[in-house]
C-alpha cells in the first residue's frame, strides 16, 4: 500500500506540473495574441492603411510560398526567408501591409482540425511574426522619416534597423513557448538559430534595400522579388544541408573511433586472459601514454592515438610460444630473441586492420632505443616515431612498477630514477621529462598503476610493501621490460 501511495503521489505531482505548464502556455499565447492584435488595432486607429492591395497580395503569396520551403533547425525552430518578404513589405508599403503579409504567410500552419494545441502553436508563431514585422516597419519609418525611395543610403540604414529590431524581437520571443512546455530551453533555441541568422541577415539587408530602391523606380519591380527570395531560400537550404552533412560525418567519425577503441580493448582482454601477471599492463601504459602526449602539447587526435597504441602495444605476445610469458626464471638467449619478436608479430597483426597502419608502425618500434641499439630495426633518435618513444617510456615504467614471475615490483621512485639514468641512451629526454612532471604531481595510486582510471582489478600493493622489495638495484630498465 505504501508503494502504491508513493506512485500515486508521484503521478499526481507530474500531472500538476503538466497542468501548470499548460496554463502558463495558454496565458503566454493569449498575451502574444492580444499584443499583436492590439498593436495592429492601434495603427489602424492612427490612420495606417493598406494603400497598394495588389503589391500586398503578390508579397503575401511569396511569403506563403516561402513558408512551404521552411528549414527545420530543431523540432521547435524553423527558418524561412518569409521574414525577408515581410520586412520588405513593412518598409515599402507600411507596417499594416507588413502585418498582413506576415499573417498570410503563416496560414500554411493553420491546423485543419480544430484542436486546441495546434491552434495555439499557430497563434504563437503568427503573433510573433506580426509583432516583429510591425515594430520593424515602424523602426524603419523612423529612420527613413522624410526620405525618398531613391535615397539608397537611407534605405540601407532603414533596412538594417528593421532587421536588427526584427531579429531581437524574434530571438526574445521564439524560445519562450518551448521553455514553458519543457521541450527546450531559451538558450538552446537561440544557439540553434544563431548561425543561420548570422549567415542570412547580412545578405537580407542589402537585398531589401536594393529591391526597395527598384520599387521606387517602378512598383512593378516587386515581381523581381521572387528571384532574390528564391536565391536566399536556396542559400539557407544549402547551409542546412552542409550542417547535416557535417553532423553526420561527426557521428560517423565518433562511431569509427569507438569501434577502434572497442577492437583494441578486445585485443587487450585476450592478452590479459593469457597472462595474469601482465593483466592491466596495457591499459596502464595506454593511460600513461595519453597523459604524456597531452603534457607534450600534442593534439587531441594524437593523444587518442597514443592511447590506442598503448592498448595494443603488446598484442604480438599472443603469438609467442606457450609458457614463455609465464616463465619464472631468467630467459635464455634464444628465449630472449623469441620474446623480442612480439613487436614484429604485433605489427603483422595490426597491418591487417583497416586504418591501423600508423598504429602498426608504432607497435613495431616501441622497443627501439634512441642510441640505435634497440629492436627490431635498430632505429635511432628522431627516426623512431614520437608515439613509439612515448610508449617505450610508459611501457618501461609500468613494467618496473609491476610484479613479474621472476621479481617483485619496484617502488615508483626507483623506477623514475632508472628512467632518468637511461635518457639519451634508451629513452627520449623530452618524453622522460614530461612523464616525470606528471608523476611528480600525481597521487601514489597513479604512480603505482592502481588508480581506478586504469580499470585494473589485480591485487594492490601498498607503498610500504613495495619499499621493502627494493632488491632490484642490478636490473636495468631494459631487463625490466620482460
Amino acid at each position: 500500500m505504501g508503494e502504491n501511495s508513493r506512485e500515486l503521489s508521484a503521478f499526481r505531482g507530474q500531472t500538476q506540473v503538466f497542468l501548470t505548464r499548460e496554463r502558463l502556455l495558454d496565458l503566454w499565447v493569449l498575451t502574444l495574441t492580444l499584443s499583436a492584435g492590439g498593436l495592429c488595432a492601434g495603427l489602424l486607429a492612427a490612420g495606417y492603411r493598406i494603400h497598394q492591395p495588389l503589391a500586398v497580395a503578390v508579397l503575401a503569396a511569396l511569403a506563403l510560398l516561402a513558408e512551404h520551403e521552411g528549414i527545420n533547425l530543431t523540432p521547435n525552430v524553423e527558418v524561412t526567408i518569409a521574414s525577408l518578404v515581410c520586412i520588405f513589405a513593412a518598409i515599402v508599403l507600411g507596417p499594416i501591409s507588413g502585418a498582413v503579409v506576415a499573417a498570410v504567410g503563416l496560414l500554411r500552419d493553420l491546423p485543419r482540425r480544430d484542436t486546441a494545441r495546434p491552434v495555439l502553436r499557430w497563434a504563437t508563431w503568427t503573433s510573433i511574426r506580426v509583432l516583429a514585422t510591425v515594430v520593424a516597419g515602424l523602426t524603419a519609418a523612423v529612420v527613413f522619416h522624410g526620405g525618398r525611395l531613391g535615397d539608397f543610403p537611407l534605405l540601407l540604414a532603414a533596412a538594417a534597423a528593421a532587421f536588427a529590431v526584427e531579429t531581437v524581437i524574434d530571438a526574445a520571443l521564439v524560445g519562450i513557448a518551448p521553455a514553458i512546455r519543457g521541450t527546450s530551453s531559451v538558450k538552446a533555441t537561440l544557439r540553434a538559430a544563431a548561425p543561420t541568422v548570422v549567415a542570412s541577415v547580412p545578405l537580407h539587408i542589402p537585398a531589401v534595400a536594393i529591391l526597395a530602391y527598384a520599387y521606387g523606380i517602378s512598383p512593378w519591380s516587386v515581381a523581381l522579388f521572387a528571384m532574390p527570395a528564391v536565391a536566399a531560400q536556396r542559400l539557407l537550404l544549402l547551409y542546412r544541408q552542409q550542417q547535416e552533412t557535417s553532423g553526420a560525418l561527426g557521428v560517423a567519425n565518433a562511431r569509427l573511433a569507438s569501434a577502434n577503441l572497442s577492437f583494441a580493448t578486445a585485443l587487450v582482454a585476450t592478452l590479459d586472459a593469457r597472462d595474469r601477471y601482465t593483466a592491466g599492463h596495457s591499459t596502464a601504459v595506454a593511460v600513461y601514454a595519453r597523459d604524456i602526449a597531452k603534457r607534450m602539447g600534442l593534439s587531441e587526435d594524437e593523444q587518442a592515438l597514443a592511447h590506442v597504441c598503448g592498448l595494443v602495444h603488446d598484442v604480438g605476445k599472443i603469438g609467442l610460444p606457450a609458457g614463455l610469458l609465464e616463465k619464472p626464471g631468467a630467459l635464455s638467449l634464444d628465449e630472449r630473441r623469441e620474446m623480442e619478436r612480439h613487436s614484429v608479430i604485433g605489427e603483422e597483426i595490426l597491418r591487417n586492420v583497416d586504418d591501423y597502419g600508423e598504429i602498426a608502425e608504432v607497435v613495431r618500434s616501441h622497443h627501439e632505443r634512441v642510441d640505435g641499439t634497440g629492436y627490431p630495426d635498430r632505429r635511432a633518435g628522431d627516426d623512431i616515431p614520437l608515439l613509439a618513444r612515448i610508449i617505450g617510456v610508459a611501457d618501461a615504467y609500468n613494467a618496473m612498477t609491476s610484479d613479474r614471475p621472476y621479481r617483485d615490483a619496484m617502488p615508483s621512485r626507483v623506477a623514475r630514477l632508472r628512467l632518468a639514468q637511461a635518457v639519451e641512451s634508451q629513452f627520449d629526454t623530452s618524453v622522460v621529462a614530461a612523464f616525470e612532471a606528471i608523476l611528480a604531481m600525481a597521487p601514489e595510486s597513479y604512480r603505482l598503476g592502481l588508480s581506478e582510471v586504469f580499470g585494473l582489478h589485480t591485487a594492490a600493493h601498498t607503498s610500504a610493501e613495495r619499499e621493502r622489495n627494493v632488491g632490484l638495484s642490478g636490473l636495468t630498465a631494459a631487463q625490466a621490460l620482460g
